[in-house]
C-alpha cells in the first residue's frame, strides 16, 4: 500500500538512511577488524570456520549496503526532478512514497543487528 508524504519528510528519510548505513558500513569495518585479531589468536577449524562465514555475511553486507545507498541517491534524484518539473509549493506537496526502499531499509536494519548480536556473541566466546 503507497503512502504519500511530504517531500521534505521524504528527503530526510533519505539523509537517515544515507547515515545509517554509513554507520553500519563503519561497524563492518570494526567487526572485519576484531575477526582479524580472533583469526590470529586462534587455530581451531571450528573457529576458522566460523570465521570464514563472518568475513563472507560482512562482504554481502558491504554489497547490500552499496546497493541501497545507489538506490537512495536514485529515489532522491527523481524527487529532485518532480520537485523541479512542478516547482510551485513544495513544501506543502506530497508525493507517494517509495514503500518498497522503505521496507527493504528495515529488512536490512533488522539483518545488520542480527548479524552485529551474533558476531558480540563468536567475539565473546573466543577472545
Amino acid at each position: 500500500m503507497s503512502e504519500n508524504k511530504y517531500i521534505a519528510v521524504m528527503h530526510e528519510e533519505h539523509r537517515l538512511w544515507q547515515s545509517e548505513l554509513l554507520l553500519a558500513r563503519d561497524q563492518l569495518k570494526s567487526f572485519q577488524n576484531r575477526l582479524s585479531e580472533v583469526n590470529m589468536a586462534n587455530t581451531s577449524k571450528e573457529i576458522k570456520a566460523e570465521i570464514e562465514k563472518f568475513q563472507n555475511q560482512f562482504i554481502s553486507e558491504r554489497e547490500v549496503i552499496d546497493i541501497l545507498m545507489h538506490d537512495i541517491r536514485d529515489d532522491e534524484f527523481n524527487l529532485a526532478k518532480k520537485v523541479q518539473e512542478n516547482n510551485v509549493a513544495t513544501e506543502h506537496r506530497k508525493l507517494e512514497e517509495n514503500t518498497v526502499l522503505q521496507e527493504r531499509m528495515k529488512i536490512f536494519n533488522k539483518i545488520f543487528s542480527d548479524l552485529g548480536a551474533k558476531f558480540t556473541r563468536f567475539i565473546a566466546k573466543t577472545l
